[in-house]
């Protein structure tokens, strides 16, 4: 695997190094459980989902992809199932921080310094919040208190040394709270109270019952590490026991008020938090690479309007003039063969095309040209002084253009561009 590929490089590098010996090696495998975010029929594009269009990639649609799974042509997400099969013997996905299915991963510690033990293995609990406490300890290095003026918080996790060489030793990390839109739970000495929330996979217009209303779970963790007998009905008061112990944890650390918004909190206008970006206009000039989508003005599911500056040589315009995502949805302002053109494109599945002067036949002629485009429902390009034109009505992107793909600036010639919101 590639992952394993290029851990090993990096034990590699160590060892040629002559440090491999004396430094603490993590392995965490996974970040948390597989991810059910491609729907319980996979998807070919996994950003449908996150703007609340799944239902477009219908089976007959998958079925005509299926060739181009897997290609620079897909941007695929497997099947609920397969997520599922993935976290067994444990219940649940990724975002279900209830279940160890969404939170537990096998874990490789490997320091020779101090482990006198090869190969052993560690039921203590730990999480992963105990890495970093673990660091120090190691490394012999106090707990910040203050970092460039700023006090620090205190680390909340504990160091995992006192088991490194005692598989016998007390567990020290007793209880730990977990909560993901919703989906919370508790880890007591042994002892695990859950409460599934909301369904991962169903990321847009989902109805969400009442917190009062969800059903808790009850595991004992010594008996059955897989949370597979529910003991809720047969022990309520151990299930009350616990569901405080959640509450006492969630109030030290924030946890409160809940909030069970999923894709809605992407946008941080929505989820009510300070962005990045402040106003509703941006000022680009040429030179400019590209940008991280939270770096620049929103302008998803809303009017706006964009004008760049640009200069012609004496041959016919061609290339970007800006643009936002790229090939699985986003727009772009570009010049092809003389002729201002702006495209907007659903997820790859369908273009939304406009050229400037298509009813007259004008083109960007030689020399400094001012350049628009309105982006509301029914968007308008056009060149300063000439007749805008109108294309068809298109879809808007409701939260995000995609999780990796930049903001792409490619300037061709373009001295200013500006962006206004709505």
């Amino acid at each position: 695997m590639t992952d394993d590929y290029q851990v090993g490089r990096v034990v590699a590098a160590l060892e040629d190094l002559e440090i491999l010996e004396d430094t603490l090696i993590y392995v965490i495998i996974g970040d948390n459980g597989a991810s059910a975010e491609g729907t319980i029929h996979g998807a070919f594009n996994e950003m449908a989902n996150f703007n609340g269009m799944a239902a477009l990639e219908t089976p007959e649609f998958m079925q005509s992809k299926l060739e181009e799974f897997g290609s620079p042509e897909s941007y695929g997400h497997y099947a609920v199932g397969w997520a599922w099969a993935m976290d067994t013997p444990y219940q649940w996905t990724k975002q279900v921080a209830s279940h160890w299915g969404g939170t537990r991963n096998g874990t490789i510690v490997r320091y020779p310094k101090a482990i006198q033990e090869k190969g052993g293995l560690r039921h203590q609990f730990s999480h992963v919040i105990d890495v970093a406490p673990t660091v120090l300890e190691v490394a012999g290095i106090p707990e910040p208190t203050m970092v460039n003026g700023v006090l620090q918080s205190p680390y909340e996790g504990m160091s995992m040394v006192y088991s490194f060489n005692d598989a016998n030793a007390p567990e020290q990390h007793d209880v730990q709270y977990f909560e993901m839109f919703g989906n919370r739970g508790i880890y007591y000495k042994g002892w695990s109270a859950i409460t599934k929330h909301r369904t991962p996979w169903v990321m847009v217009g989902q109805k969400m019952v009442p917190f009062d209303e969800d059903v808790w779970e009850l595991y004992d963790g010594s008996k059955d590490w897989s949370q597979a007998h529910d003991l809720a009905e047969q022990m309520p008061e151990k299930l009350h026991e616990l569901q405080r112990q959640f509450l006492i944890e969630a109030v030290k650390y924030n946890v409160l008020p809940l909030d069970d918004r999923q894709t809605e909190r992407i946008d941080p206008a929505t989820a009510g938090r300070p962005s990045l970006v402040k106003g509703d206009s941006q000022i680009f000039f040429a030179g400019r690479g590209r940008l991280s989508e939270n770096s620049v003005i929103n302008i998803k599911n809303k009017s706006f309007s964009i004008t760049a500056e640009i200069e012609v040589k004496d041959q016919p315009a061609n290339g970007v003039i800006i643009a936002q995502g790229g090939k699985f949805g986003g727009w772009s302002v570009y010049a092809k063969d003389g002729k201002l053109k702006f495209t907007y494109n659903v997820l790859g599945i369908k273009e939304f095309p406009t050229e400037a002067g298509s009813k007259t036949g004008a083109s960007l002629e030689a020399g400094n040209r001012s350049i628009g485009k309105l982006g509301s429902i029914l968007p308008e390009i056009y060149i300063f002084g000439q007749s805008p034109d109108v294309s068809d009505r298109f879809c808007s992107f409701q939260t995000t253009n995609s999780v990796e793909l930049p903001y792409h600036f490619r300037i061709n010639g373009c001295c200013k561009c500006v962006i206004l919101g709505e």
